[in-house]
């Protein structure tokens, strides 16, 4: 079973397209016949890491991947690396805005997460959609929701993928040079990822760092 999150609309906005995205993605993937499900997860800090477990605890899933917007990137984002640290560069959606705070007392400084990334950049690749590695998830609720998420699985054992992924602004598709991908791609990148997160493949060997 898959699981995919994705967030409220926040800064303003009146859609976000994470959840969007991870809407039509478990829509699609159940359509062929493999069980998904989709829940949206409030952008406010005091409150995304538990609905985040309590979707966990109702799915039971083999694998989460948890969706969020970068509104400065123009691909898909596999991130690699959560990190113990919450910097609010602009309010959550409760006016609160934690500044140099852990996300879990005591955890651990970082966590890597378990999707295979760079399988799934390859199968992207391959499908004619545009993706990256990322290694900094940054230090608003995205990051706090993959590490919670890390924190979960690790505490929790057994043998449940996961990871986040960032998804550009959604694009125009009838505005002329329009870069931006448009929802449907998401959505079919999001696809494309967690269906290599259900193959227990070790993940590729394939260079995507970076040098700064």
């Amino acid at each position: 079973m898959i699981l995919l999150t994705g967030f409220e609309p926040f800064g303003g906005d009146t859609t976000n397209p994470s959840i969007d995205a991870a809407r039509l993605a478990a829509a699609a993937l159940n359509a062929s016949g493999i069980d998904a499900a989709a829940e949206q997860l409030p952008c406010v800090f005091a409150q995304a890491p538990a609905a985040l477990g309590a979707a966990i605890e109702r799915h039971g899933p083999d694998v989460v991947v948890c969706v969020g917007l970068a509104a400065g990137r123009g691909a898909v984002s596999l991130e690699r690396v959560a990190v113990n640290l919450i910097d609010a560069r602009i309010p959550d959606n409760a006016g609160e805005q934690p500044v140099d705070r852990a996300v879990e007392a005591g955890g651990p400084a970082a966590y890597f997460g378990t999707l295979p990334v760079k399988r799934a950049l390859r199968a992207l690749e391959a499908g004619g959609l545009e993706g990256r590695i990322s290694q900094t998830a940054g230090t608003y609720v995205c990051n706090q929701v993959f590490y919670a998420l890390m924190h979960i699985l690790r505490t929790r054992g057994g043998s449940v993928r996961g990871g986040f992924v960032h998804v550009p602004p959604v694009g125009d598709p009838g505005r002329a040079g329009a870069a931006a991908p448009g929802l449907e791609a998401l959505s079919r990148a999001l696809q494309v990822i967690a269906l290599q997160a259900l193959d227990p493949s070790p993940d590729a060997a394939l260079a995507a760092g970076a040098e700064h």
